[in-house]
């Protein structure tokens, strides 16, 4: 995979690896990790929200 980045962004992924004594591969590969996490937990709250919001609605819809 390769992956572009503006220069600025190349930049900021620079400055984060050298202050966390990383690569920036594994930097990239962290927040790629987190992105997905995050993005999985706030799908699993909105769903649940919905079903409790709009139970009755979702239970007429069932029948």
């Amino acid at each position: 995979m390769t992956l572009r980045l503006t220069d600025d962004e190349t930049e900021a992924l620079r400055g984060c690896a050298d202050r966390l004594g990383k690569s920036m591969q594994e930097v990239a590969r962290i927040a790629i990790a987190e992105y997905v996490s995050n993005r999985q937990a706030r799908l699993s709250i909105a769903i649940r929200a919905v079903a409790t919001e709009d139970a009755e609605l979702l239970e007429r819809l069932r029948r």
